[in-house]
């Protein structure tokens, strides 16, 4: 089969996937948006990769806005025709969309229901209830609601005209059942960490000595974007949690955005505060950012955390360190990170607190936090294995083929769905 993978973020584990499926056998080009700042996953050709894998980064014509509504929907407007532009060109069996935006899905959706090309909508944010919160926020009370429903139908609609869904949990499935959806084309497959790349490894390696004062310190790694569904202030409330209990504590965070310039603003105004402040780094030094670690952290907003399930807490939990989120405990990231004897606090003053005592009796404990630490890998080799996984995949995407077979005129009218 030809396969079209679109990763839009670039992220780790679904560049792992595409890899499997192509050492199966089949030709997969692997895309993703090279305009869209988050931690990347390798997304070039390995040494050992299969012949039938590619990679190509999709760049629109406008610039990417992350934080101005007009600009963003400019930016996946222009994004939707260089991404259908490029399908025309290529023609796969079948397409996968992951963390699309929501309009740049809604462009593409179109042309796909023209053309009859069969497409998965692997589904990792209800992305209706974020918008429809911004949305709450910034228009008017007397046009709001308007807005928030188009988004629902919008997404509702996504979901329904999709050949195949993919949904990483089970709230996602009530969700559609809510929206009145026939779920019979919805499979769950939950998210996962490339466990061949992501390894445990020494505290003190070479990107620790580059990057870190050596110190004796507990190192508290924040890693991964921070956006509108987390409250970047925890994490210095945190930290202050940890030293007034007499902690030798320092945060690290590698992130990029309003979210670490927050932090930076007041890592600026208090200078004795021990903060390392770093962008997003390379995928090759993922598995040694995170082991310089001694404690890994998480975060989520109550708001977000019906329509959102953190996968950085899978890549923390991979790499074989004890997590500490701050996020509502029913999430199941959160159930995850308690499961592998880390600690799960509220995303709130008293979540905070609780935390820091949390770590007040792992500083005092060196063994406990190695303990948590091969809780952590073991947890995630025993669910993270890619050829399960990659099984699934493959009855999804031969699913989406034999279900919406693709009409005779191909792409014929994509010109028309994204003018």
């Amino acid at each position: 089969m030809r396969i079209h993978i679109h990763d839009f973020a670039g992220h780790p584990f679904q560049a792992e996937l595409s890899r499997e499926l192509a050492a199966r056998g089949h030709h997969v080009e692997h895309a993703y948006a090279t305009q869209y700042p988050s931690g990347k996953g390798k997304l070039e050709r390995l040494d050992g990769d299969p012949d039938a894998l590619t990679f190509r980064g999709i760049t629109a014509v406008r610039t990417f806005e992350k934080y101005s509504p007009l600009g963003r929907m400019r930016f996946e407007k222009s994004f939707a025709r260089a991404w259908v532009s490029h399908l025309e060109q290529t023609r796969p069996d079948c397409v996968v969309a992951c963390n699309v935006p929501l309009f740049v899905l809604n462009r593409f959706s179109s042309t796909m229901a023209k053309s009859g090309q069969p497409w998965v909508l692997w589904h990792q944010d209800l992305f209706s209830r974020a918008i429809g919160e911004e949305i709450r926020k910034r228009l008017p009370a007397a046009v709001s609601p308007a807005a928030q429903r188009w988004v629902t139908r919008t997404e509702k609609n996504l979901v329904r005209s999709a050949s195949q869904v993919v949904a990483i949990g089970e709230e996602f499935r009530r969700a559609y059942r809510r929206w009145g959806l026939d779920v019979r084309h919805v499979s769950v497959i939950p998210n996962w960490a490339p466990l061949g790349e992501i390894l445990p490894g020494p505290r003190d390696n070479g990107w620790a000595r580059a990057h870190l004062p050596q110190a004796r310190e507990i190192r508290l790694l924040y890693a991964g974007t921070l956006g509108r569904k987390h409250n970047p202030l925890l994490l210095i409330d945190l930290l202050r949690g940890a030293l007034d209990r007499g902690i030798p504590a320092r945060l690290v965070v590698a992130s990029e955005g309003e979210g670490i310039e927050a932090v930076r603003e007041i890592a600026e105004r208090q200078p004795e505060l021990p903060i390392t402040l770093l962008p997003f780094q390379p995928a090759s030094e993922l598995s040694d950012m995170l082991g310089s670690a001694d404690v890994l952290l998480a975060l989520l907003e109550p708001g977000a955390s019906k329509f959102s399930i953190p996968s950085k807490v899978l890549s923390s939990l991979a790499a074989g360190r004890p997590v500490l989120g701050l996020m509502p405990r029913d999430n199941p990231a959160a159930l995850d990170i308690k499961a592998a004897g880390g600690y799960v606090g509220t995303p709130d003053a008293q979540g905070v607190v609780g935390a820091a005592d949390w770590l007040q009796g792992m500083a005092q404990s060196p063994t406990a936090l190695v303990s948590a630490g091969e809780r952590s890998r073991q947890l995630s080799v025993e669910r993270f294995g890619i050829g399960p996984i990659a099984t699934r995949f493959e009855e999804v995407l031969a699913k989406a083929v034999a279900d919406r077979p693709r009409a005779p005129q191909g792409f014929a009218q994509t010109a028309e769905a994204v003018s």
